[in-house]
């Protein structure tokens, strides 16, 4: 099912109402920036990774600037209550929850062909019935490649692409960087032996930075969650994939949901007394404690253009009462930067006044 560019796309929902939202994410933003010490002379700060990310191939006005292509879904979080003893949050109690996810390439390109996105990703807004969110983006690979801000802003400039070859600027800059950042051995580890899978529904999606399960007694366990598939993964090369068109990963979701939904069994791993918990690049021990928090349905697909995901701000920062972020430095940086690209790319769809325009630039 190929995306169609939300250039130019009508509202959704009342400007006033947007304006509202933007205004809420505008200060959440300043207020972990400031406390990060974003806003400091020389300093990065969101605008400037949302400039970064904007410069790695095609156009991205009006989109997201990182995993710029995708599609939308809507389906349910059905939990099991097993998770209920470890955290309080509402939707962890048994039961159902409404979602409204997202599937993407990693790339920053919207128009991106579907072979060219090794990294895939899901993201997911799942609603409790008394209004608290649990929003969390996920990817196919099981470790982040950086473990700082600095090395994800270097690693990022040095993907940049010359828009007028559509080659990169400096096509020695990501190998200097690979060279100089021994960190990003597992990630490459699992980048150059992982499969290639011609659909998003025969990949695990893992949530890949820590955070603190909270209880009613007021403990907390470090945790990660992942949401593993239930399809057996078909592998083909990256030639054959290549074969199946530019959109084949939309294509392909549609043709199955016709079929009947798709599902994933969501599990929270548990942190043993060593392992880091502020260092995405460091999976932890296969061996440790996993609790299965229920399934997640996923019933049907919809072009972003026009569907539900389209105006979701997917921070991870986004928690319910009973979760609990970790000190990831990547993890916190994430929750500015999306309030950036989110506010960036609403002013260019025309919903958002010039003042939060140049608000979410971070300029």
């Amino acid at each position: 099912m190929p995306e169609t560019p939300p250039r130019g796309a009508p509202p959704s929902f009342p400007l006033g109402r947007l304006t509202a939202i933007g205004a809420v994410l505008a200060t959440l933003g300043a207020g972990f920036a400031y406390a990060g010490g974003w806003l400091s002379p020389g300093r990065i700060t969101p605008g400037r990774i949302v400039d970064a990310l904007s410069e790695r191939g095609g156009d991205p006005t009006g989109h997201r600037r990182n995993h710029a292509k995708g599609i939308c879904f809507t389906g349910r979080f059905e939990a099991s209550g097993e998770g209920a003893r470890l955290s309080t949050a509402p939707m962890l109690a048994a039961g159902r929850y409404p979602v409204v996810g997202r599937f993407a390439i990693g790339t920053g390109d919207p128009v991106a062909p579907d072979a060219s996105g090794r990294v895939r990703s899901m993201a997911i807004r799942i609603a409790a019935p008394d209004g608290q969110e649990w929003r969390t983006g996920m990817n196919n690979m099981p470790v982040f490649p950086v473990a700082t801000l600095e090395a994800f802003y270097e690693l990022t400039l040095a993907s940049r692409v010359d828009p007028a070859t559509g080659t990169p600027r400096d096509p020695q800059a990501v190998p200097r960087f690979v060279a100089a950042h021994p960190e990003m051995r597992a990630f490459l580890g699992w980048a150059g032996s992982a499969p290639w899978t011609p659909s998003y529904a025969e990949e695990d999606y893992h949530a890949l930075n820590a955070f603190f399960f909270v209880d009613a007694a007021g403990a907390r366990r470090a945790v990660r969650w992942a949401v593993l598939g239930t399809v057996p993964p078909e592998p083909r090369s990256p030639a054959e994939l290549q074969a199946l068109g530019p959109d084949f990963l939309g294509r392909d979701l549609v043709a199955r949901l016709g079929q009947g939904p798709l599902r994933w069994r969501m599990v929270a791993q548990l942190a043993g007394p060593d392992d880091p918990v502020d260092d995405p690049t460091r999976a932890w021990p296969a061996e440790r404690e996993q609790v299965t928090l229920g399934t997640l349905v996923v019933e049907q697909a919809q072009p972003e253009a026009s569907g539900p995901c389209r105006d979701v701000n997917y921070d991870p920062l986004v928690l319910p009462a009973g979760i609990e972020p970790s000190r990831d430095p990547i993890l916190l940086a994430r929750s500015p930067a999306y309030a950036a690209s989110y506010l960036r790319r609403q002013a260019e769809l025309g919903q958002v006044p010039a003042l939060a325009r140049g608000a979410g630039a971070g300029r």
